[in-house]
């Protein structure tokens, strides 16, 4: 069990950059009993999250070293991200299985450290949760314990800070990058827009 402070894992959770966007994330209350260690936690992830993981960690490594070829294989690395593209697409399709409705929550922050979602109801700080994490339009999609640390109200929603409880490191690696991805995607969007203001 996790024995830090409630402000030491609010400095873990601030540790890591992370980024303001809009995704869909499963949330299901557990007991201390059902995360009680590392082991029984991979154990229960779903096969769908290992697979995806894996995919990614496989599309990263490939890419790298297709980089060391240099000129000579941009028409390779062409064909193999249109391949990619397609396993892609059937991974998303196949995760979006796993998202369920019932379970479904807006998250509004996401980063290696943890993530931050809005709910119509509190959840109680120090409380365990399974979280089936959803950025799907960056073919990513993480299954992981949190706990929450912080919780406030605004605008009749509350806001939660969950920090990673049980994560797996690739997974961390996976929302790191993630995290980095989105950001230059919101920074190429803002300077399209300076540049069309400015004409």
């Amino acid at each position: 069990m996790n024995t830090l402070t409630l402000e030491q894992k609010l400095t873990q959770y601030h540790e890591f950059f992370a980024i303001d966007h809009e995704f869909s994330v499963n949330i299901i209350n557990i007991t201390e009993k059902d995360a009680c260690s590392f082991e029984q936690f991979t154990a229960n992830i779903p096969m769908t999250f290992k697979l995806a993981t894996e995919m990614n960690t496989i599309d990263q490594s490939a890419l790298r070293s297709l980089q060391n070829l240099g000129n000579s294989a941009s028409q390779l690395v062409g064909f193999l991200n249109q391949q990619s593209q397609k396993i892609d697409l059937l991974i998303g399709y196949i995760l979006s299985q796993q998202d369920d409705v019932q379970h479904r929550y807006t998250g509004t922050k996401f980063g290696g450290g943890g993530i931050k979602i809005t709910a119509p109801n509190a959840f109680n700080v120090g409380q365990l949760l399974e979280l089936k994490v959803f950025l799907l339009e960056n073919n990513c999609a993480v299954y992981c314990y949190g706990e929450v640390i912080d919780v406030e109200l605004t605008d009749k929603q509350f806001s939660h800070k969950i920090t990673f409880h049980f994560i797996r490191e690739e997974d961390r690696e996976i929302l790191v990058r993630t995290s980095l991805h989105e950001q230059s995607k919101q920074l190429q969007k803002l300077a399209k827009l300076r540049n069309q203001g400015s004409e």
